[in-house]
């Protein structure tokens, strides 16, 4: 088996990190830029389900959650053997700057046949984000291919 990577992304969003939190965390306004159906427990054990496009679906638990400051969950796809609900684990850090937030994400333990797909994956989510988050039309950020379909991740 392959040995589970790391990869980092950071986006400034100009919105204060309580703001960009409650996109994080509140089902509602997640699904403004990514997926088509979530269930979200922000708590420490929580589910973290989220319905990507219908047939690519994320899970995992919440395992930290500090209001407007951090998150940690697991993380995988329902039905895929290479990543598995709950095989990686994502964690968001929010930093408040003079102009809004610094919004710092790890994913890691991919396999590195993984990391490529989740990389496209992540840059295209996170600039939907940042998008949602300054007022803009999150369906003017170009699809890179994305999702990963299942065979990819």
């Amino acid at each position: 088996m392959d040995e589970p990577t790391v990869f980092r992304r950071e986006i400034q969003v100009p919105a204060p990190p309580a703001t960009l939190f409650a996109f994080l965390t509140d089902p509602e306004k997640l699904l403004r830029w990514m997926g088509i159906g979530a269930t979200l427990e922000p708590q420490p054990g929580g589910l973290y389900l989220l319905d990507v496009d219908g047939i690519n679906i994320v899970r995992g638990a919440f395992r930290e959650v500090v209001p407007v400051h951090r998150l940690v969950y697991s993380f995988g796809w329902e039905g895929n053997a290479e990543v598995p609900p709950g095989s990686s684990q994502v964690e968001i850090d929010l930093i408040e700057q003079p102009d809004g937030t610094l919004m710092r994400m790890t994913h890691s333990g991919l396999p590195p046949s993984a990391l490529s797909s989740h990389e496209r994956g992540w840059a295209f989510f996170l600039e939907r984000l940042a998008a949602v988050v300054a007022g803009r039309d999150p369906d003017s950020v170009p699809s890179p291919g994305c999702p990963p379909s299942k065979d990819e991740a």
